[in-house]
């Protein structure tokens, strides 16, 4: 290497520590710019994935777990490698080795080679499962299927180990339609994070969440049988002779660091040292050699403050870095691992205090969390503890001798302390300890300041000072305007983009930042209505109000009174309410529970230009016509009708993504005339102008591809005809595929269905529009019946409570609970009020009327369809209209004399408006 050649940092491993060290190199703006090369080597196929969300991509195969934005691997200097195993470390040469072959020169080694899913020594391992990696739960997911397809009913799926990743694994086998069964050696459930009385809480909840649990004892062995050439689970011998049946055994027992590049080094040194001497390595003693590098008693490279190793120009970070005995498997640390080493390659002098051991699982309906010193273990540490057996409540708080520093704490079945009080670790409590037992008192905690370098986001590091910074507008990001939207806050800081435990504090530090900055945290929809659109919602389905008049009246902010000297109006007139916010949002309102003409009773003055002229209007004031064409599927006849009107109107077409032809370039005296023929060929309105369902995209399903597995054409027809015309907060888009290679893109809509062997999986929340979301699986292998439910009641419920102009995918996000919320409400049923969203969606269908249909069967409504107030019926034939693609431009010279004596058409500068 030249003096002026850039320094080449070359990673080993691929997972989450890895990428955040390569964010944080990134982000310094030296990487690729002369001054540093980054190369990173994975043994895995992907791009670096989130780890912590494994349990999703068990029960959904196609969730995307990739960390971060893929453009960082795109970026000058930087060299992501894929498929690359390095089996090697030449310090001579300083070059890293790969199994291939291939050799990679560094000035600084990172080794973030992360760890292996611990396995057991016992007869039958070989024929269980782990739960480590993308491909591990895959493996478990095709095997549950397989399995039960070949058994014909319900399999027994064992869990091996009792912690966080075990009863995750054991909660997806569940959701996979396994029966499950947990197998743990300690006495009670997640025994390394829990004290006995919570263990015992948290056996009750898991209890009732359907799993079985056979604690105290370990398993001896894991019994198979002879099949078609291999073997077969049949059970789980325990050592106490008992035996567990069993069709598939998963191995969730801890991790153990992936230190085998130090060892085999550490191995070489000593072997020779061993020659040197005359001896066999084995008869060396420990202090006849100097191993390369320093290991763990149980695993890891040994590093220092700094996050180096013992040899120059190494680091590790991540789960394989042993620091202070200890080598830990969660992400907050790795981070902040990564954040130091980039710190330090920079000149800087950051270091490594200790692990942040703080955990909270993500099994659905059992709310826990650990931190701190949860056992007590400091001397003179108090304990102050709830315990509500029968509830399955267990809550308690570690504190000093003083009762003042708080020291950790454990809450199982009631969490909801955690996000406020994990902060706080280490400081004097705002109240006294008690208080914040709410399981006991049944209220909620003391509200607490603070302070600026308390670490909100351990996943991130990201401190409340940080959050205040961003919330104020002088973050990171230089010239960075105020964030006050959660989204933003969370891509500004990176707060609470990784396992979400600090959502609701961050989303709390954000409300009382804009208080003190004097910006009113309203939920207000406008000026005019202090409710927020859920809440008007509600109140008009509650009161049964059937006009926008009676709303404004009983809701809207009160106007003065015109003046009396006639210059506006008799005196006492009340000035128009309503503005160009909460105007459509009435209108929205009203149509989703009132099915009623959309324009009729003074309604059409709360829609805006597109809705008024029942089609949108382009750049240059012409409109276009888009013909529903539910799943995609047409005659060759419609298809005719569509080309002639084309042709007749001279109207630009285009094939959309959405399996629909629109047709440009329509002037708004010639919409009825347009829809006359179109819905004399037997078609109705697409609502490509209104917020509702705009399409439902389909494959070509089981009729005709060889790959399909369910008829995909004729459920999206059904739900397209089902749920045409629903008016919503923002406009909905659905897709049907017919089989799990996803042609129709079902996974990128609102609504997505995917079809399996055994029914249909159903997704919900993804577009996104402009900051696009992947749907999440809202509940899988659903009969027809079933499905058509639970789109229902989804829809329905997020019509009542979104946010004006909110797409579902962000809904999702802003909701408490998110999509297990979601699930419990659609699914399970959990407010009570399926019947009543079913009931809501079937007045919807029963009452639905196209609404050209509708206009083209009433002269007073056709009258909204003229250019101007005294325009003529009939269109003027002497207007002559220029296109090229559907734009009109102005005439040239020829064209104006070949108009003879009539106006020429040279633009829509003029917005056309309707007579409302």
């Amino acid at each position: 290497m030249t003096q002026n050649s850039p320094r080449r940092i070359v990673v080993v491993g691929g997972g989450p520590a890895a990428h955040r060290f390569v964010e944080a190199m990134c982000s310094r703006g030296t990487v690729g710019t002369g001054r540093f090369t980054l190369t990173v080597l994975t043994e895995e196929a992907h791009l670096p994935y989130d780890r912590v969300a494994l349990s999703k991509a068990l029960t959904d195969t196609g969730v995307d777990l990739t960390l971060g934005e893929a453009a960082l691997w795109e970026q000058d200097g930087v060299t992501l490698v894929t498929g690359a195993r390095a089996v090697d470390i030449d310090l001579g040469t300083r070059e890293v080795v790969t199994e291939a072959g291939g050799r990679f020169g560094y000035d600084e080694l990172v080794l973030a080679t992360g760890s292996n899913a611990a396995t057991l020594p016992i007869p039958g391992n070989e024929h269980t499962s782990v739960y480590r990696t993308l491909e591990d739960v895959w493996s478990i997911n095709r095997k549950v299927a397989e399995l039960t397809a070949r058994y014909g009913r319900t399999i027994n799926a064992v869990t091996i180990g009792g912690g966080l990743l075990g009863l995750e694994a054991a909660a997806g086998l569940q959701s996979l339609g396994a029966n499950p069964v947990v197998i743990d050696g300690g006495k009670w459930l997640m025994g390394t994070q829990l004290d006995e009385g919570a263990g015992q809480a948290m056996g009750r909840l898991v209890a009732d969440k359907g799993l079985a649990v056979h604690g105290g004892v370990f398993p001896a062995a894991v019994l198979t049988e002879p099949d078609a050439g291999g073997a077969r689970v049949t059970g789980v011998e325990m050592a106490d002779g008992r035996i567990i049946d069993a069709d598939m055994v998963v191995v969730s027992i801890g991790v153990r660091p992936r230190d085998e590049l130090a060892r085999a080094l550490n191995d070489r040194a000593k072997a020779e040292a061993a020659a040197a001497a005359g001896m066999a390595p084995a008869e060396l003693g420990e202090t006849d050699f100097v191993p390369v590098f320093r290991m763990g008693a149980r695993g890891g490279i040994v590093i220092d403050d700094t996050c180096a190793t013992d040899v120059a120009h190494i680091w590790a970070i991540g789960e394989v870095a042993n620091f202070g005995g200890l080598c830990v498997g969660l992400v907050a640390p790795a981070n902040t691992m990564a954040e130091i080493v980039a710190d330090r390659l920079h000149g800087g002098d950051a270091v490594f205090t200790g692990f942040d051991t703080a955990t909270k699982l993500k099994l659905s309906g059992v709310d826990v969390a650990s931190f701190g010193d949860a056992f007590a273990k400091t001397p003179g540490a108090l304990e102050i503890v709830y315990a509500d057996p029968a509830r399955g409540v267990y809550q308690k708080l570690v504190v000093s001798g003083d009762a003042r520093t708080l020291l950790g704490g454990i809450f199982v079945g009631d969490a909801a302390p955690y996000t406020s009080l994990r902060p706080l670790l280490g400081r004097e409590l705002p109240a006294e300890p008690g208080a914040y037992l709410t399981a006991a008192g049944g209220g909620e905690a003391p509200d607490t300041e603070l302070p600026d370098d308390a670490i909100l986001c351990s996943c991130n590091n990201v401190s409340a000072g940080a959050i205040r910074d961003a919330v104020n507008g002088c973050g990171s990001c230089e010239g960075q305007d105020p964030v006050q939207e959660l989204g933003g806050l969370k891509a500004c800081t990176r707060a609470g983009t990784q396992c979400g435990s600090c959502v609701p504090m961050l989303k709390k530090l954000l409300e009382t930042e804009l208080t003190k900055s004097g910006i009113t945290v309203s939920k207000a929809l406008c000026e005019h209505f202090a409710m927020s659109r859920a809440e008007l919602f509600e109140a008009v389905r509650a009161l049964g109000l059937a006009s926008a008049d009676e709303i404004l009246a009983r809701f809207g902010t009160p106007v003065p009174a015109l003046p009396a000297d006639g210059a506006h109006g008799a005196a006492g007139t009340r000035a128009p309410l309503g503005c160009d916010i909460c105007k459509p949002v009435i209108g929205s309102i009203l149509a989703s529970q009132h099915s009623a003409y959309l324009l009729d009773g003074g309604r059409g003055t709360l829609q805006d230009t597109n809705d008024r002229a029942l089609a949108n209007m382009q750049k240059n004031g012409t409109y276009s016509v888009v013909p529903r064409i539910p799943g995609g599927e047409i005659t060759p006849e419609k298809l005719a009708v569509i080309a002639r009107v084309a042709q007749k109107y001279g109207l630009y077409t285009k094939i959309t993504g959405a399996l629909r032809i629109d047709m440009f370039g329509a002037r708004l005296e010639q919409l009825p005339d347009i829809w006359k023929e179109l819905v004399e060929a037997g078609f109705e309105s697409g609502h490509a102008y209104g917020k509702a369902l705009r399409n439902v995209k389909s494959c070509v399903g089981s009729t005709w591809c060889r790959y399909g597995v369910q008829d995909s054409v004729a459920m999206a027809i059904g739900m397209e005809l089902r749920y045409r015309g629903l008016r919503s907060p923002h406009k909905l888009k659905m897709g049907v595929s017919g089989c799990a290679r996803e042609c129709a893109e079902a996974r990128g809509k609102d609504v997505g269905v995917i079809a399996t062997a055994d029914g249909w999986n159903l997704y919900v929340g993804g577009n996104g529009g402009a900051a696009p979301a992947h749907a999440q699986l809202l509940a899988k292998d659903l009969d027809d019946e079933t499905l058509i439910r639970y789109v229902d009641r989804y829809l329905m419920y997020y019509i009542r409570t979104a946010d004006r102009l909110q797409r579902t995918a962000h809904w999702l996000q802003d909701l408490d609970g998110g999509i297990d919320h979601v699930r419990e409400v659609v699914v399970d049923d959990s407010l009570g009020i399926a019947a009543d969203l079913e009931a809501a969606m079937a007045r919807h269908v029963d009452n639905y009327e196209d609404e050209w249909a509708a206009t083209l069967k009433d002269p007073e409504r056709l009258r909204r369809f003229r250019s101007f107030v005294n325009a003529p019926q009939e269109p003027d034939s002497s207007i002559v209209n220029v296109s090229e693609r559907g734009m009109i431009r102005p005439a040239t010279g020829d064209e104006l004399a070949a108009a003879g004596t009539g106006p020429v058409l040279l633009g829509a500068s003029i917005p056309l408006r309707s007579t409302d």
